[in-house]
C-alpha cells in the first residue's frame, strides 16, 4: 500500500493547507483592491456655495470618474469663507486620510480681502510641502485664480502670479484658471457675480477634469 507522506507529517499537512488560504485570501485582496481618494480642498466654490452638492463641480467630477470606470472617490473638503490661512489650520486633519490626489482651490478669499500675494504664496507652500511630508507620492493640483481690479491693477496682477509660481517651486500641477469661461459671465453666476450657478459649476468640472483624467 502507497502511503501519502503529508498524511505522516500532520505539520506538513498544516502548513500545506494554510499556504492555500493565504493564496486564497491574497488573491482576494488584489481583486478587491480600494479606492483611490481624491481630496477638493478649498472655498465656496469648492464646497458649492448656493447650488445643492450634488451640483457642486468635485460632484460632477465623482460622476466623471463612475462613468470612465475608474476606483476612485471623491472628498468635497470645502469650506465657505476659508483662506490659505484657515486651510494651513486645518489640513492636518484632512490628511488624516489617505489621500492620493489632492486639489488645493485656495486663494480667493485672500485676494478678495486684499491679503498681502506673499503670504498667500507662502500658506500655499507651507500646505504643499506638509502634504508631500504625509504622502510622499501624493500628487497635487493647484487650481489658479483670478480677482476684479478693485484692488487696483498691481494688486490684481501680483495675485494672479501666485499659482503658477507656487507650482513652479513645488512641482504641483496648475489649472491656470478654475474659473475658465465662467468668471464675469452673468448667466453662469449667481446674483454674487462670485459663485457659480449649477450650469458653471458642469463647466468647471470640465476644466478640471481635462486636468485630471490623465492622472487618475
Amino acid at each position: 500500500m502507497r502511503v501519502n507522506k503529508s498524511e505522516l507529517n500532520p505539520k506538513r499537512k498544516s502548513q500545506t493547507g494554510w499556504t492555500v488560504i493565504l493564496a486564497l485570501w491574497l488573491a482576494a485582496g488584489l481583486g478587491a483592491a480600494e479606492p483611490k481618494t481624491i481630496v477638493f480642498f478649498g472655498d465656496s466654490i469648492t464646497a458649492g456655495y448656493g447650488v445643492d452638492p450634488d451640483e457642486a463641480y468635485p460632484a460632477v467630477i465623482q460622476r466623471k470618474i463612475e462613468a470612465a470606470g475608474r476606483p476612485w472617490r471623491v472628498v468635497n473638503a470645502g469650506l465657505s469663507g476659508e483662506t490659505t490661512a484657515g486651510g494651513l489650520r486645518r489640513l492636518d486633519w484632512i490628511l488624516r486620510q489617505r489621500v492620493d490626489i489632492f486639489v488645493l482651490e485656495l486663494g480667493g478669499n485672500d485676494g478678495l480681502r486684499g491679503i498681502p500675494p506673499a503670504t498667500t504664496r507662502s500658506n500655499l507652500e507651507r500646505m504643499i510641502e506638509r502634504i508631500h511630508q504625509r504622502y510622499p507620492g501624493v500628487k497635487v493640483v493647484i487650481t489658479g485664480m483670478q480677482i476684479p481690479t478693485n484692488m487696483g491693477p498691481e494688486y490684481t496682477r501680483d495675485f494672479a502670479a501666485i499659482f503658477p509660481e507656487v507650482a513652479r517651486a513645488s512641482g504641483a500641477v496648475l489649472i491656470p484658471f478654475l474659473l475658465d469661461r465662467v468668471g464675469g459671465v452673468p448667466t453662469l453666476n449667481q446674483p454674487d457675480g462670485i459663485h457659480p450657478t449649477a450650469e458653471g459649476h458642469q463647466i468647471v468640472a470640465d476644466t478640471v477634469w481635462r486636468t485630471l483624467q490623465p492622472l487618475l
